[in-house]
């Protein structure tokens, strides 16, 4: 039995979930408000219905008492009134106010210090008025023969303002008066425990009661009028006479000099009605029906060799059709909006939800909090706010030019956002102009679709932990990107060093290179990278353009116009004159396409040469969009060393995925809440000028991506680039400015190491850092190309180098 017992004992607190102990729970406070407030009434009552001839412990008669309270409240009356005078209401209305904030659910801190002020504020209170000036002594026989005050305060306001007087002077008792008075105030104001901001509640709703009763009042009149004009017309009927009609013919007035224009009638202003709280308006989820057949693809492209075939949005999984079963109704809504209140004021924080958002996978409760409430308090109770409601996580944020707070709830039931719904929604088809690389990236919380322009952004920092959706997300990007562009319109260059992720587009004729898997040849890609960008800004200053559309424009101009475009070069000097010869070479004129450069894990690259990826991303990012080249760079690993302030501070556009801490999404996002997102493709989306959107990622299956990836590379095969991946020699490699390489600068600083090296007979790293003045790096870097040369030897076990080579002075 003691084990049944002790088992039904465990099992009991599983029984019931958090959220319905939390609802258990504020039902019996408010039905403990309930018995508080009938409490308060009663005492009221009590004394509002006070007779002086009632038995009481003053009164000994036979006769009943009058009391609407019975005997019981004509004594309680009778002692209130007689010991306290107008002060013995303080408990009633404590009551009140009492039941008030237990039943409004703002918890009643201090019990004890509110009674105890409670009953000093009754005597206190009373003296203040027994001893209020021109009155006191003066015989005020209301509300009973001791006066305002009743018996104690009289004696209290007796005693202390002839205590004043003999201490202060004539004025001592008005001094004594004073402070007692102010001192009644504040016991009152300590026993009722209302806050400055419910006191003037309780006046707008004191008001409101007022005007609502004079308005029932005057319907009430007007409709007693209706109904004595209706039975008085009905009775003059009767008599065959109307003399109503005849008393409301007033004879017409004389006409005055200047009449005034005659106006309609028009109905009087009814007056202002303090309402209830209204529910919180619901807004529809906007809901793209599924189309009855995919949608085709416009295409400005670019004069092609061959007819080019867009993959079919058949490849891509079908949206099913949204049904209304599963989705929360509107009376769950508004239930949950009150869970809401209710669980936001057991934390202190007062306010009201103004609309409620539902979404394919959230829903968002706007917040109008109450005034003082500030925005970091509600914040940061994100997570106590989610274990209350027993979900996953919430994220807490202000509405950008509203006065609410955004409240975002996971939905019981999560809808799956598809990316064939997005590329045949109308949204993509306003993107679909020349010159727009367009990006689906989701939906937002009230299920519209998000599409981006990479040529705008116009590059994209995405970050997310393993299992946050930020390889699908990437794969839905790059989709997007085939499903609009030709490879003659845009070409990839994409960098996988996990080998994992990106290799299923191995061949597809978009590709510039094979997709790159080693670091070393990342490097090379970027600083490839760098040089295109380099070469066509040479070519757009040839023809005065300045950017990429304007080229292109100006090439399919010539073209169709069969104009040969020259520039005039100088060839050299005439040997008669000296002066200069020049002549005019005509231009290749080719389109150039645009060019977007894909890191999945950015973080490997940082490991094995940070300081060149650094650079040539930092150059790209700088300089390379009115050159057509772009750059959408992700890593799973937000950290400061990965996201450098270089980096950051060059891709303003940037996507977070769920990261693992707070301080990952203020490295990624500048602020919190990227820690607090559901996974499986939940994202925020922060575009350039800094406002952040959440938005719910398309899911692509494998299946999808190896089907279409198919259907690209039956068109034809990829023209690669060798020199993408191919390190270039030193002519090349000498135009890569600012970036580390084989260059004139850097075998100038081999040969000053090896001058060193040799003349010393010394060689480490930091010896040739100090001398040189050079970093760690790039000091070590010299010792190993050193060492492959033969000038010195290898590190013995302490770390020594032998010098193999001396160089002589002469």
């Amino acid at each position: 039995m003691a084990l049944a017992a002790q088992t039904r004992r465990n099992a009991s607190p599983g029984l019931a979930s958090p959220q319905l102990r939390t609802l258990i729970r504020r039902r019996l406070a408010e039905l403990g408000a309930i018995m508080l407030a009938l409490a308060g009434l009663t005492v009221l009552v009590a004394l509002a219905s006070y007779d002086v001839h009632d038995p009481s412990l003053n009164t000994a008669t036979v006769a009943p008492a009058r009391n609407l309270v019975g005997p019981i409240g004509a004594i309680a009356a009778d002692l209130l009134l007689q010991g306290f005078g107008v002060a013995g209401m303080l408990p009633g209305l404590a009551l009140l106010a009492w039941a008030w904030r237990i039943g409004s659910h703002r918890g009643l801190g201090g019990l004890p210090l509110r009674l105890a002020a409670l009953l000093a504020a009754m005597p206190v209170l009373g003296g203040a008025l027994a001893g209020i000036p021109g009155l006191h002594g003066g015989g005020v026989a209301w509300p009973t023969q001791a006066g305002l005050g009743g018996a104690g305060g009289l004696l209290l306001a007796d005693d202390t303002l002839s205590a004043g007087r003999d201490m202060l002077g004539p004025f001592g008792g008005l001094v004594v008066w004073g402070l007692g008075t102010v001192l009644a105030v504040v016991l009152t104001l300590l026993a009722l425990g209302l806050s400055a901001g419910e006191w003037r509640a309780a006046g707008r709703a004191a008001r409101g009661s007022m005007t609502h009763g004079r308005s029932a009042a005057g319907l009430l009149g007007r409709l007693a009028g209706r109904i004595v004009s209706a039975f008085l017309s009905v009775l003059h009927r009767l008599n065959g006479t109307h003399p109503a009609k005849d008393a409301c013919e007033a004879p017409e007035p004389e006409a005055e000099d200047d009449p005034q224009p005659r106006r309609e009638p028009r109905l009087a202003p009814a007056p202002r009605v303090a309402a209830p709280a209204a529910a919180p308006a619901v807004a529809k989820p906007k809901v793209s029906p599924a189309p009855k057949k995919p949608a085709p693809v416009r295409q400005d492209s670019l004069p092609l060799e061959g007819a080019w075939r867009f993959p079919p949005l058949s490849l891509l999984a079908p949206a099913p059709t949204r049904s209304s079963i599963g989705a929360p109704t509107e009376e769950a809504l508004q239930a949950n909006a009150r869970l809401l209140e209710s669980v936001l004021a057991d934390y202190g924080v007062q306010g009201q939800i103004v609309e409620i958002r539902p979404g394919p996978v959230v829903t968002l409760y706007e917040l109008e909090p109450a005034p003082g409430i500030r925005s970091a308090r509600v914040i940061g109770l994100a997570d106590d706010v989610a274990r209350s409601l027993s979900v996953t996580a919430v994220r807490i944020a202000t509405v950008p030019g509203r006065n609410v707070i955004g409240i975002e709830v996971p939905n019981a039931r999560r809808e799956t956002v598809y990316l064939s719904e997005l590329l045949s929604s109308a949204e993509w088809e306003k993107h679909q102009g020349h010159g727009r690389l367009a990006l689906a990236l989701g939906k937002d919380i009230s299920g519209s679709p998000i599409i981006a322009d990479l040529a705008r952004m116009p590059h994209l920092l995405v970050a997310g932990t393993t299992g946050s959706g930020k390889s699908v997300g990437i794969n839905a990007m790059i989709l997007s990107l085939l499903y609009k562009m030709s490879p003659d319109q845009c070409r990839l260059i994409l960098i996988d060093p996990k080998m994992l992720e990106l290799s299923v587009y191995e061949g597809i004729p978009h590709l510039m290179a094979p997709v790159v898997t080693e670091p070393a040849k990342a490097v090379v890609a970027l600083k490839w990278t760098v040089r295109e960008m380099e070469r066509r800004y040479r070519a757009m200053s040839q023809l005065s353009v300045r950017n990429i559309g304007g080229y292109n424009d100006r090439v399919a101009d010539a073209r169709a116009k069969g104009e040969v475009v020259t520039r005039r070069v100088q060839t050299g000097f005439d040997s008669e004159t000296g002066k200069p010869i020049f002549e005019d070479q005509p231009l290749a004129l080719e389109p150039l396409p645009f060019i977007v450069v894909v890191i999945d894990e950015m973080a490997d690259l940082m490991m094995v040469a940070g300081k060149e990826i650094e650079a040539a991303v930092q150059r790209l990012a700088q300089m390379a969009r009115a050159a057509g080249i772009h750059v959408v760079m992700a890593t799973q690993r937000p950290s400061v060393d990965v996201i450098t302030g270089t980096i950051k501070a060059n891709f303003p556009t940037r996507i977070s995925f769920t990261v693992i801490s707070k301080f990952d999404s203020r490295t990624i996002l500048g602020e919190q809440g990227a820690e607090q997102l559901l996974g499986q493709g939940d994202m925020l989306y922060m575009a350039g000028g800094g406002r952040i959107l959440r938005v719910h990622g398309p899911f692509v299956s494998d299946k999808e991506v190896e089907e279409i990836v198919a259907f690209l590379r039956e068109q034809g095969e990829p023209a690669y680039l060798e020199e993408v991946t191919e390190a270039p020699d030193e002519a090349e490699a000498s135009g890569m400015s600012g970036i580390t390489g084989a260059s004139d600068s850097e075998k100038s600083l081999f040969d000053q190491a090896v001058d060193v090296v040799s003349r010393e007979g010394k060689a480490s790293t930091s010896f040739i850092q100090r001398h040189l003045q050079i970093g760690y790096n790039r000091a070590a870097r010299l010792i190993e190309q050193m060492e492959k040369e033969g000038i010195v030897g290898p590190a013995n076990h302490v770390g020594k180098r032998e010098v193999l080579v001396r160089r002589s002075d002469d």
